[in-house]
């Protein structure tokens, strides 16, 4: 395993602690102009859980009241909470964002599917990065916050759906991720995300609070609007 990733993994709970979770449940608020632009422009407190084997995510409530949405990477579909009765679906959903910009609206499944596999990706980083098929390479280190982080650049195996096939994740010297930079995809926004507020539940570090904004070739605009703020109230671990 790469230096980094291993102190990386470590320093947020270790591989053996991860190995022992079934799933993780996050109450949270979800926020932000993104979102607004999509359309949403509402503040949502909801739970998501997600798998931690596979990119599995649920997030209840969601959309109409008594209703849950489930992603997975080629379906999502909205259910009943009682009774599982499907209401609706939109199968193999990345293709539905081909030729949209930022300013395109979603409907409630293609938020579905944004959000299902961007929260799956957040909570399982940085232990996924173990996965064969995952290319590390460490590159110079950054001066950021009166700090220096140590940076690993990531490129993903096609199988695991995320923002983009490459990504910066920048780590302070404790290993704790503080920065990860990506394209996203599904509607080519260029963001640098920050993470603030890491917490221990069970074993597990998670930050409680993330922060993406607009990256520009200057750097990221840190003191400008925020596309996504993520505000966890709440995460719980179930162990196998």
């Amino acid at each position: 395993m790469n230096e980094l990733l291993e102190l990386a993994v470590s320093a947020h709970g270790g591989l053996e602690r991860w190995k022992r979770i079934r799933s993780i449940d996050v109450s949270l608020i979800i926020s932000g102009q993104l979102l607004e632009v999509k359309g949403f422009p509402e503040h949502q407190q909801t739970k998501v859980t997600i798998d931690a084997d596979r990119p599995r995510t649920v997030m209840e409530p969601y959309g109409e009241e008594g209703a849950r949405g489930i992603y997975t990477p080629g379906r999502v579909w909205i259910e009943s909470r009682d009774d599982g009765r499907e209401i609706v679906e939109l199968k193999e959903p990345r293709a539905s964002f081909a030729g949209h910009v930022r300013d395109t609206r979603w409907d409630q499944l293609q938020r579905l599917y944004f959000l299902g596999y961007a929260m799956w990706n957040y909570l399982a980083t940085p232990f996924i990065l173990v996965r064969d098929g995952f290319d590390i390479q460490e590159l110079a280190p950054h001066d950021e916050d009166g700090e220096r982080w140590r940076v690993l650049q990531v490129r993903y195996p096609k199988d695991i759906p995320t923002h983009c096939d490459t990504q910066q994740f920048y780590f302070n010297s404790d290993g704790i991720l503080k920065r990860i930079d990506y394209t996203t995809d599904v509607l080519g926004g260029v963001a640098s995300h920050y993470l603030y507020d890491p917490k221990n539940f069970a074993g597990l570090i998670v930050p409680t609070r993330r922060r993406v904004v607009q990256r520009t070739p200057a750097g990221p605009k840190i003191t400008g609007i925020t596309a996504v703020f993520l505000d966890y109230l709440d995460v719980q671990i179930h162990d196998r």
